[in-house]
């Protein structure tokens, strides 16, 4: 088993009869659409919000909560989660959550569905079923995240850099989400949080959706004027939070990074919060 938490489409390809190995496809609507109609096999599919969200609350899944919905689909502590995400910053949004929530080992899967699919490797519309295990109730650690009030009483403060990963046009207050999507809603206000630097998330992905290398990936920051080696505290943030888990899953376990920890309200909280400070 690799000790790294990004493994390969080929590293997945040898070892999807593991018996240790659950598969998780992280999927963008409730009907599980693209899962139902091919998905790698053994893939069990879950909706990003039922995998990641509290049921009601605008909160992310608990300890308990994770456990139950898990040990549900047959998924126990002792078993290596798998994941991979459609559009790939689902798998590393659904890494980052479980994380959270603790479960003690995780692997992402570099290019998720597109890269599989890249390679002409093999899809199945079959479901796959497993009897229900108990799953104890793990320890959770939210160390990686920050809230608003955090991000806010230390706008500008030494030691802190703001990276939001948006696009340019979200970045610079043209739209509060990307061209590629036909609507524009998603916040109150167009800018971003003052004091900010940005980078384009798939600056550090290639056409693929695999990572690019550590050095690109490095460069690709020091360009946004975050140096290599820097010991200030980076806290990432995008619309909704999943392009920033994105970046932070390279930070972390491709760089080795220590410091970076998420805005998970992200530019949809800021954006609407009445009395926060914005720029354009």
């Amino acid at each position: 088993m690799p000790t790294s938490p990004l493994v390969s489409t080929v590293w997945l390809a040898d070892h999807l009869g593991d018996a240790d190995i659950r598969l998780l496809e992280i999927c963008s609507t409730p009907d599980l659409a693209v899962y139902t109609k091919g998905h790698i096999p053994g893939a069990q599919g879950v909706y990003w919000k039922t995998a990641c969200w509290h049921e009601t609350d605008r909160e992310f899944i608990s300890p308990a909560a994770m456990a139950k919905q898990l040990g549900a689909l047959g998924i126990g502590p002792g078993h290596t989660l798998v994941l991979y995400g459609d559009p790939v910053q689902y798998g590393t949004y659904a890494y980052w959550a479980f994380t959270m929530a603790g479960h003690p080992t995780i692997k992402v899967v570099d290019g998720s569905r597109k890269r599989w699919l890249a390679e002409g490797r093999a899809m199945t519309t079959d479901t796959v079923e497993r009897a229900p295990l108990a799953y104890p109730v793990p320890t959770g650690d939210s160390s990686m995240r920050v809230g608003r009030r955090d991000v806010r009483d230390k706008l500008k403060a030494p030691g802190r850099i703001l990276l939001d990963v948006r696009s340019d046009e979200e970045f610079t207050g043209k739209r509060v989400i990307e061209y590629s999507s036909a609507f524009d809603h998603g916040a109150e206000r167009f800018g971003r949080i003052p004091g900010a630097v940005n980078m384009y998330f798939r600056q550090i992905a290639n056409d693929d959706d695999t990572y690019k290398s550590a050095a690109d990936i490095a460069a690709a920051l020091a360009r946004a004027g975050i140096p290599a080696g820097t010991k200030d505290e980076i806290v990432v943030y995008c619309r909704l939070s999943h392009r920033a888990t994105f970046v932070w899953f390279a930070m972390t376990h491709i760089l080795g990074m220590t410091n970076v920890k998420i805005y998970d309200g992200s530019w949809t909280e800021w954006g609407s919060i009445v009395g926060y400070p914005i720029e354009k």
